[in-house]
């Protein structure tokens, strides 16, 4: 029987649903996978199943302007005032497109993220670790979000796109500013005026970025996308701006996340993190595990392109989905003990990276730097401890599962 009543929608938006989020959604994944949220505003998928279907078809659960559809509630006025925000995300892009769009547009940008490339980044990144635990050891202590966590994606992307050393620190704030409406369909307006601001300031300097490479191409990735875009054929000058404002944007935030999210579920299990210590072979099974407990990207949105029914629900078209990844990688149908941190898990079919057509395009890279930055963490500092045993995480980003700060000490 039911027991999800009218208080749950407000549940669904609360802090505490955002600092622990998985009692909620094993409620909903066992009484209501299919549940249509006014709060939200949009049918909220918590099943295994439901998921890898809205994943699958493209023709029905779609990537194009389901971000737009979160200033509809609004008055027209009001709408008008973040026509910023509308017309970046009517744009196609990486992740803002179907295919065949989508499937041109991304082979253009997996060809940086080959296993040969992100293996040659090795060294690099390994480097990039090295010099930045290096710079707290003497402390013993850290904040391993700043210090690591997001110091090295950050850097790793800015290097890949040709970002100069002196702006990184802008990539940063942008992802923050412009992450922060998403998640739900009907986001405050200082919400929406923020991720309007971060889109202002970014997509003016990735144009600026374009006009160099023009001038003078490099040997970055950057210079390669506008080689393409000049050629008339592949690419054009708006895609072009929306696939970097995603590869800036992606290219470090799913790392950062994952690579603070294992550190800290390792410290809070010691029984896992004495197990790894002894087995570092068990490093990559950690990073899958981890992925899995705590899916950096918690939940995305699909806009329904036609009437379907889905789980005995009749959803329709013009309607937002959201994708719980976080429910659906603890779902006891494909998950033993799903609540349970297990580094040794056998079976782990997780789908934190997406899966089918929208499977993370750099999932393999983060998944690189995170084993590097975890590895070496640990070796260096077999003795890693937490300062503060209650994990802060960020309440205000919806679709990213990550902590604000997290101290530790060595």
């Amino acid at each position: 029987m039911k027991t999800i009543n009218a208080n749950f929608e407000e549940l669904l938006v609360s802090p505490g649903f955002m600092a622990d989020p998985y009692p909620v959604l094993r409620q909903l994944r066992e009484q209501d996978p299919v549940y249509w949220s006014d709060a939200i505003g949009g049918w909220l998928l918590t099943r295994y199943d439901d998921v890898l279907v809205s994943f699958k078809d493209t023709s029905l659960f779609s990537n194009e302007n389901r971000l737009t559809k979160t200033v509809e509630y609004l008055s027209p006025e009001r709408q008008a005032h973040y026509k910023a925000v509308v017309d970046h995300y009517a744009t196609k892009g990486l992740i803002h497109s179907d295919p065949p769009d989508h499937t041109r547009l991304r082979a253009l940008v997996t060809q940086e993220f080959t296993p040969k490339i992100v293996e040659q980044m090795r060294p690099r990144i390994r480097e990039v670790v090295s010099a930045l635990l290096d710079a707290v050891e003497a402390k013993g202590e850290m904040d391993v979000v700043p210090d690591l966590a997001t110091a090295l994606p950050v850097g790793v992307i800015a290097e890949i796109l040709g970002v100069p050393p002196a702006d990184r620190h802008l990539m940063r704030q942008w992802t923050d500013d412009i992450l922060g409406f998403q998640g739900v369909n009907k986001p405050s307006e200082a919400d929406l005026s923020r991720a309007q601001h971060g889109l202002m300031e970014i997509r003016p300097y990735i144009q600026n970025m374009i006009a160099e490479r023009r001038r003078q191409p490099r040997q970055d990735l950057m210079s390669k996308l506008v080689a393409v875009e000049s050629a008339g054929e592949r690419l054009s000058e708006a895609e072009l701006i929306s696939t970097c404002v995603t590869l800036i944007i992606a290219g470090h935030e799913t790392t950062l996340s994952l690579i603070s999210n294992t550190i800290y579920t390792l410290l809070a299990n010691p029984d896992e993190f004495r197990l790894l210590r002894e087995h570092p072979e068990l490093l990559e099974s950690t990073i899958e595990e981890s992925l899995r407990y705590e899916s950096p990207v918690s939940r995305q949105a699909r806009l329904m392109k036609a009437d379907t029914e889905l789980g005995g629900k009749q959803l329709k078209k013009g309607q937002i989905v959201f994708q719980m990844l976080n429910a659906a990688n603890r779902d006891p149908a494909y998950f033993v003990d799903p609540d349970r941190f297990d580094i040794q898990r056998k079976k782990n079919r997780h789908i934190a990276f997406g899966f089918g057509a929208h499977f993370c395009a750099g999932a393999l890279l983060a998944r690189t730097e995170a084993s590097i930055a975890i590895g070496t963490a640990l070796k260096r500092f077999p003795n890693l401890s937490l300062v503060d045993e209650k994990p802060d995480w960020d309440i205000g980003k919806r679709t990213s599962r990550m902590l604000r700060k997290l101290p530790v000490r060595f």
